[in-house]
């Protein structure tokens, strides 16, 4: 689609579709299309359902509470069990492919109860990215409203902030799984570390971050302005990821990047 992405053309794919189920994870896109259809369809064609597994960390389960109750959108959690599929604890490349169809396992009898299509809030750059879950859930029949409308995700971050949403700036939040790199078995006692760490360091004020699990070893991805002050409080930086279960703390100089655990695909 050329032009802008536009309110209308986000509505007009979601007034087709009449009634959806929103694939919920309180990030700034699911937020957003959530927000939208629940205007657009109304409250009774819209569904929010939350996946709540280990791999979500509990602040954002809490989150997308608080965002359903204060929006007033119909909302449910469901419990996913991804963790019960070998291939997806072994953690291969195709780990985010067995997440989204153990997602989309939850979503469809929901969505079929409600006569109603599942929706995921994929917008245009996440298509770049080694995310092979997007072709999963799609060949499970959910749609992406917000690439068919044409939306990137500054078009997603600037249509909220105009709507007055809360999570137009939210920092992105990935499962917690993609915090650890592929060949290293996912567990329960891995995922609670990697939780652990990153809220310690949002309660010291780092707000985009991310703990990158290296067995004993975590790795800091910070925005390159935040470097300096990472330095400058180590002490409390290591005492906090330590206290999460981490024997050595490190920095990536390179900083904050989305799917940094991708880079080893494609080198």
């Amino acid at each position: 689609m050329s032009g802008p992405a536009t309110l209308e053309a986000l509505s007009e794919r979601l007034g087709a579709l009449e009634r959806v189920v929103v694939a919920f994870s309180g990030g700034a896109d699911s937020a957003f299309l959530a927000k939208v259809a629940h205007d657009t369809l109304g409250r009774d064609r819209t569904l929010a359902v939350t996946a709540i597994s280990p791999s979500l960390a509990p602040a954002e389960e809490a989150d997308c509470r608080s965002i359903a109750e204060e929006w007033g959108l119909r909302w449910m959690g469901v419990r996913t069990a991804e963790m019960e599929d070998p291939a997806y604890v072994a953690n291969g490349p195709d780990r985010c492919a067995r997440c989204k169809s153990a997602l989309m396992d939850a979503l469809t009898p929901i969505a079929a109860a409600e006569s109603a299509t599942v929706v995921l809030g994929v917008n245009l750059d996440d298509l770049g990215d080694h995310r092979p879950g997007q072709a999963a859930a799609s060949a499970l029949g959910a749609r992406f409203p917000l690439v068919e409308a044409g939306f990137d995700k500054a078009s997603v971050r600037e249509w909220s902030r105009r709507l007055g949403l809360r999570t137009w700036d939210k920092p992105a939040a990935a499962c917690l799984s993609s915090r650890i790199a592929y060949g290293t078995p996912v567990t329960l006692g891995s995922l609670r570390s990697i939780a652990d760490a990153e809220a310690a360091l949002r309660s010291l004020g780092f707000a985009q971050l991310r703990v990158r699990h290296h067995g004993t070893l975590a790795r800091i991805e910070v925005e390159l302005d935040a470097l300096a002050t990472v330095l400058a409080r180590r002490d409390e930086v290591v005492d906090a990821v330590a206290a999460a279960g981490y024997t050595y703390v490190t920095v990536d100089l390179a900083g904050f990047r989305s799917g940094s655990m991708n880079e080893v695909l494609t080198r």
